[in-house]
């Protein structure tokens, strides 16, 4: 069988016959049955079409009458006389309305080549603007092939003798052109095309013999020999960029493709090539093949017969053919309006319209031809999206095979694209494990893999037991490259057990916390846990001494001391730590740490005096705790010698001064763990003169008492008074100690009650009732007033009510301006302007001027009548009261019997108030003296 039959074949286009116009409308080419009382709609060409090409929106063709027909899009077919016998060759150019044209004018070998600006007319027709012979000299000979260049300054003539002439310059202008012989040969010109490689411009040569090309943008012409097989008349095309723009030649046994310079790929495709058409990017080739023929098109009674033409249109990317059928005696193939149309001698034109890309597509998923979809897909420039459904097609179709390696490989192309669950789901059995590895170790190298992505993946490894592929996952040279949730990763290696693997991804990024929890709580390796700590920065480093700091004292005490010792003083990470040094100075609060030692006083010990030694200024709680510490020590020591020591070391800390702000908190420690010599010396440092007395009267040190009062007598005088006292309960056995404070309390003339002189007693007693009596005439003065006062009042009411008020103010007593009406009075005798009245007033009952007097007043009778309610009720109670002492308690706690100063009461009242509160003080004071 022919190579190209290998190749599968597709219905990829429509084939229509195209229907005459219905009307002026510009409706487009139709079909229409192919037999039948609508024939006579079909769009007939005129007779004698020798040459055809297409461009800028029309079909052209050229007949043996000379004349030039255009055929647009409306089917509105137009023509016009280009030459007096017949037009041999046209070339629409496809970027300039340009048409280069060779034909004849009179019998005989005397071809013009004319070329037409289909833009401007003369006389109804197309300007012609050039007009010069084709033959390159004197001899005559037949033109065989036309091409122009794009840019309108390159156009090449090739002739049946061999030779090719090359038009150089503007071709629509005699003046700016110049022709010249670019080749001779002895085989007769087939095929010529131009070929635009940046600002190289070459020129492809074919014969019946041989392929060649030319460089035409320079000088010399270099010329490249590429082949010796050559192909007939209109066997050769250029492709379009999806090909690198190659030359294509069409021969008898091969179809070759040429770059500028040497040959490239060939195809076997056998048959009598007649026709060679580029369009869209499919090869067309039109051939004579007596011994095969396509089966869809091979149903007709004379399908064998020389006449019978096959029309192919290969897809040499896909490497398939897009469509197969029979003509009968093709004219020419040619594209436009998105379409191929064949032309054949009956005058009729058969359109070929590609099927859209999913219908095509579709088409190969019926035959499962996904590989083939997808090649198709991608030279069609289908977007991802399209990709990536045709993968999933293919992945399903494979899996429903049970090929599950090769579904996974399809699955894996629609990353992105088709949620991962969908494939998940297909490969969660255990028997399927290593096609689910592979697709999630995909999702994770694009990134798109979540937490739970990398859970599964983490399983799947650990279920395999595959340490070489969990290794190559996790061990990522940068955190750049790593893609997948560290934190998620760690905690999957963790619950199955492989420790070293999350170890390491914790310690690579840093992942602190989960380090450390390994190490402590499932590896207990406590060691290596403070040596990375001793790594860390300083705020991490104190952050986890605090979470670990108790497990890892309890385990390690003296390295977690000697850490915590320099963490709380000059930190800097250990020199394998990988982040830079700290800078110096970096401290954490060493107080935060003291609970870290609850069950290590030893170490705890150690800490607190390195502390107050190298740091003097350290939190006062960790002088404290020292305090706590030896006092305990101390307490529970039995040796003397060390108890000596341990007192000295308590004594020296209490006289360091650190103590001066948490006086009472020293005191308590002392007190609680009987520390005498503390607490003595805290009591003489808070000048607590009285309680030292107070701690020698228990202990009846007769000695240190008499000691205290000579020591502190003069700054507080009445300790003699309580030594004497003390003494004197004493007497049988302290007679001594008496007659010493007797005679000292006489030398210094301190006056005690018991030897105060009568004169002095009364010169005291003389002076308060004096001043008792200066009171007392106070008082009396002042409820003559009051009196005075009440029975004016009395009689101004009395007047109210019995006599008439006359209101003579004359000013407003609030603005002063003369009172105009309207106007208020009161009783009071003050009058205001209404408006004024209204601003200033709090309501209309009460005078402005006179309601702070009057509030004042009203207050102070409220509150005597609460506080006379408040008294019978407390009387009432005491009485009916089983306890009266938790009744007079109770009102105490409450303030009841605090003094109610009033904000009314004149200075000279509280004066007189703070007076009396002093002489009863004062008389009670001597009163117990007298005792």
């Amino acid at each position: 069988m022919a190579a190209y039959l290998q190749w599968r074949r597709f219905v990829f286009f429509d084939k229509e016959l195209v229907k005459e116009p219905l009307g002026n409308d510009g409706a487009a080419p139709a079909a229409a049955p192919a037999s039948g009382p609508a024939a006579s709609k079909f769009l007939c060409l005129p007779p004698g079409i020798t040459v055809c090409d297409s461009g800028r929106g029309s079909l052209v063709f050229g007949d043996m009458e000379g004349q030039i027909w255009f055929l647009p899009r409306s089917l509105q077919l137009t023509g016009f006389q280009a030459y007096k016998l017949r037009v041999t060759h046209l070339y629409q150019l496809k970027q300039h309305n340009i048409l280069a044209s060779v034909g004849e004018d009179e019998e005989g070998i005397n071809p013009l080549v004319k070329i037409w600006n289909l833009e401007k007319r003369d006389g109804g027709n197309p300007l012609c603007t050039r007009i010069f012979p084709a033959i390159p000299g004197t001899e005559p000979t037949v033109v065989s092939c036309l091409t122009v260049h794009e840019n309108l300054n390159f156009m090449a003539i090739g002739f049946t003798d061999g030779s090719v002439t090359l038009n150089k310059g503007d071709i629509t202008r005699d003046r700016h052109s110049k022709t010249q012989i670019l080749h001779k040969g002895n085989y007769p010109v087939t095929g010529l095309a131009f070929r635009q490689a940046g600002k190289t411009t070459h020129l492809f040569v074919v014969t019946t013999e041989n392929v060649q090309s030319y460089i035409v943008s320079g000088k010399d012409y270099p010329r490249v020999e590429l082949d010796t097989h050559g192909c007939g008349l209109r066997c050769s095309a250029l492709s379009d960029p999806s090909q690198d723009l190659q030359f294509i030649v069409a021969g008898d046994e091969c179809v070759y493709l040429y770059q500028p310079d040497e040959r490239g790929p060939c195809f076997a495709f056998e048959g009598h090539k007649l026709i060679a058409h580029w369009f869209r990017g499919y090869l067309v080739i039109v051939s004579r093949d007596r011994k095969v023929s396509p089966k869809s098109e091979f149903t007709s009674r004379d399908s064998q017969s020389s006449d019978k033409q096959i029309l192919n249109i290969y897809d040499l990317c896909n490497k398939f053919i897009a469509y197969s059928a029979v003509f009968e005696d093709v004219v020419d193939v040619l594209a436009e309006w998105g379409s191929l149309y064949v032309l054949t001698r009956d005058g009729r034109v058969h359109a070929l319209q590609e099927k859209d890309t999913q219908t095509k597509l579709e088409m190969l998923f019926k035959k499962n031809l996904f590989e083939m979809a997808i090649n198709l897909a991608k030279s069609q420039h289908l977007d991802s999206d399209g990709l990536a459904q045709i993968f999933m097609q293919y992945g399903d179709h494979l899996y429903s095979k049970g090929n599950h390696d090769g579904a996974v490989q399809q699955y894996i192309r629609t990353i992105g694209k088709l949620e991962p669950s969908y494939v998940i789901r297909k490969f969660l059995d255990a028997q399927r494990i290593h096609n689910l590895t592979a697709y999630l170790q995909t999702l994770h190298r694009q990134s798109l893999a979540n937490a739970d992505h990398t859970t599964l993946l983490l399983n799947c490894y650990t279920k395999l037991k595959d340490s070489s592929k969990l290794e190559e996952f996790i061990k990522t040279k940068s955190e750049s490259e790593v893609h997948f949730d560290v934190e998620t990763a760690i905690k999957v290696l963790r619950q199955a057990g492989y420790y070293s693997h999350a170890l390491y991804l914790a310690e690579n990024h840093a992942h602190h916390e989960w380090y450390l929890k390994i190490q402590l709580e499932d590896i207990k390796n406590y060691q290596e846990a403070l040596r990375y700590i001793g790594k860390l920065p300083f705020e991490q480093a104190e952050s986890n001494m605090k979470r670990y700091g108790k497990i890892l004292m309890h385990h390690i005490p003296e390295q977690t001391t000697q850490l915590l010792k320099g963490l709380c003083t000059d930190y800097q990470p250990s020199l394998e730590g990988r982040g830079d040094r700290e800078a110096p100075g970096c401290r954490a609060n060493s107080e935060e740490f003291i609970p870290i030692f609850a069950n290590n006083p030893r170490e705890l010990k150690a800490f607190l005096e390195h502390m107050s030694e190298v740091q003097p200024d350290s939190p006062q709680g960790i002088y404290d705790t020292l305090l706590e510490l030896r006092l305990q020590n101390w307490a529970h020591e039995k040796d003397p010698q060390v108890k000596e020591k341990l007192h000295a070391e308590a004594i020296s800390l209490l006289k360091s001064g650190r103590f001066c702000d948490v006086f009472d908190k020293a005191l308590v420690l002392c007190q609680m763990h009987d520390f005498q010599d503390g607490v003595l010396y805290l009591y003489e440092q808070g000048k607590l003169f009285q309680q030292i007395m107070h701690y020698h009267m228990q202990h009846e040190q007769y000695r240190q008492v008499i000691a205290v009062c000579e020591r502190h007598g003069e700054q507080e005088p009445s300790l003699w008074e309580q030594a004497l006292s003390y003494f004197a309960r004493k007497e049988e056995d302290c007679k001594e100690y008496v007659a010493a404070v007797l005679k000292h309390i006489e030398s210094k003339n301190l006056m005690p009650p018991l030897l105060a002189t009568l004169s002095v007693i009364r010169d005291y007693l003389v002076q308060k009732l004096q001043k008792q009596s200066q009171q007392i005439a106070q008082d009396e003065l002042r409820v003559r007033r009051y009196r005075e006062e009440t029975t004016r009042i009395r009689q101004e009411i009395q007047e109210l009510k019995a006599s008439p008020k006359i209101f003579q103010k004359t000013k407003c007593s609030i603005c002063n301006s003369a009172l105009e009406l309207p106007s208020v009075h009161f009783l009071c005798g003050h009058s205001f302007h209404q408006h004024c009245f209204e601003s200033y007033s709090e309501s209309d009952a009460d005078c402005p001027t006179c309601l702070p007097e009057n509030r004042k007043v009203m207050d102070m009778i409220r509150a005597q009548e609460q506080k006379r309610d408040l008294h019978d009720q407390f009387q009432h109670q005491l009485k009916c009261s089983n306890d009266s002492f938790s009744v007079i308690a109770d009102y105490f706690g409450r303030g009841v019997f605090n003094k109610l100063t009033l904000l009314t009461d004149p200075p000279t009242a509280r004066l007189t108030a703070s007076l009396e509160a002093g002489l009863q003080r004062d008389l009670l004071m001597h009163s117990r003296r007298g005792t």
